[in-house]
């Protein structure tokens, strides 16, 4: 017992400790920083209180996961010749389309969906003027679906990149669902809850890990070293000899 409070060994002991402790430590911060971060992609924010769009977004900002859904006020002028649909569309069960018109607010232009239809044939005349839209904030789309024609108005999802062709404006990386439908169309639906990807904050979670092996193995080190150490300073008992 007197070995294992020797000078030598407290200093392993307390190195040990120290090594552990810091271990877990950080494993536990970078697990606690994956748990935020997912938490805060997930945040609805639907129904939170609408605010301007220059205080959430500027024109060379992307859209952060904290930020979707968040309702912004758009004042600005209607972009002439800008108006396409957006394809597979469902609301309340039956397929239809997205009808989005840009809006220019002099800094750069946004994408608005003005609303849903079932029949791309009856689509209210585009709007024009001024005018003033509250909408929900969204990133834009990019699953890679196919185009069947690119001539036409038609696209497979909201990508700035397929409108800036018709947008003699700089465009804002986003895009905003109007919470009303505008001229006589019907609201688009809008999920709630953005979907959390399996590898949000992944390399948190990784760290988190890493660090927690560390610990293991400090604490695996140090139950060899007092092993070894009790066993080369245990006395050599003589082996007795048959006189």
């Amino acid at each position: 017992m007197r070995d294992l409070l020797s000078p030598r060994m407290l200093g392993a002991h307390v190195l040990a400790l120290v090594a552990v402790a810091i271990a877990v430590s950080l494993g536990l911060w970078q697990y606690g920083s994956w748990q935020d971060r997912r938490a805060a992609e997930a945040l609805d924010l639907t129904e939170a209180t609408p605010l301007p769009l220059s205080d959430v977004l500027g024109p060379d900002d992307r859209v952060r996961s904290d930020q979707v859904g968040q309702p912004v006020e758009i004042d600005g002028t209607w972009v002439p010749g800008s108006t396409v649909l957006i394809s597979g569309r469902e609301r309340d069960g039956d397929d239809g389309y997205w009808v989005v018109s840009a809006l220019d607010s002099g800094s750069a232009a946004m994408p608005v969906v003005r609303g849903w239809t079932a029949d791309p044939t009856t689509v209210p005349a585009e709007p024009t003027g001024r005018a003033s839209v509250t909408g929900w904030l969204q990133s834009p789309e990019g699953a890679g679906r196919p185009d069947d024609d690119p001539t036409d108005d038609v696209f497979p999802e909201l990508r700035v990149a397929d409108l800036v062709q018709r947008v003699d404006a700089d465009m804002y990386y986003a895009f905003a669902v109007s919470q009303q439908g505008i001229g006589g169309l019907a609201a688009a639906d809008l999920e709630e809850l953005p979907p959390i990807e399996s590898t949000t904050a992944l390399k948190n979670l990784l760290y988190a890990l890493e660090w927690w092996a560390f610990g293991l193995f400090a604490a695996f080190i140090w139950w060899r070293f007092v092993r070894d150490s009790r066993t080369s300073s245990s006395p050599v008992r003589p082996v007795p000899s048959n006189v």
